[in-house]
């Protein structure tokens, strides 16, 4: 029988929408067991600047006394985008389909707000005029929580 690679990590991080400390758990898989490094297997709702894929350090905490989130050791690439639908008339299984068709990935929470994931090889650009164009339409506002180096915006010098 093989043996179960999952487990899952607490994240404690400071969120400045709700101005105070805070707490995720999310699901991973064993990436090397001797350094304990994890995978991210599940996209974060709430914490900041990790994506699915990245591969992360955790250690038992004696504060906590469960295996808890150190630092990224290797970013996957991927991006994190949360999205809560601000107008009812836009049903949150339509918007996350418009994404599921552009190559992304994305977790529900409720019925207002999701975790939308942008794998590495998916163009950023037409996610994030899309994005733009809901919420000039007033259907959703976003985060770009955790926007990965090939996702950031370059500024042009000239």
């Amino acid at each position: 029988m093989p043996e179960d690679n999952s487990t899952k990590i607490f994240f404690r991080f400071y969120s400045h929408i709700l101005d105070e400390e805070t707490t995720e758990t999310l699901e991973t898989s064993v990436f090397e067991k001797e350094y304990n490094y994890y995978k991210l297997e599940s996209a974060p709702f709430f914490a900041p600047k990790i994506a699915m894929g990245d591969i992360v350090w955790a250690e038992n905490s004696p504060l906590d006394g469960i295996l808890t989130y150190r630092k990224t050791v290797q970013p996957s690439g991927n991006s994190t985008i949360h999205v809560i639908i601000m107008d009812e008339a836009y049903a949150i299984e339509t918007v996350r389909e418009i994404f599921t068709d552009m190559g992304c990935l994305s977790a529900e929470l409720n019925h207002k707000y999701f975790a939308l994931t942008i794998p590495a090889a998916v163009d950023y650009f037409p996610v994030k005029r899309k994005l733009d164009e809901l919420e000039k339409q007033g259907a959703l506002d976003y985060a770009e929580s955790g926007l990965s180096a090939k996702h950031e915006y370059k500024t042009i010098s000239f």
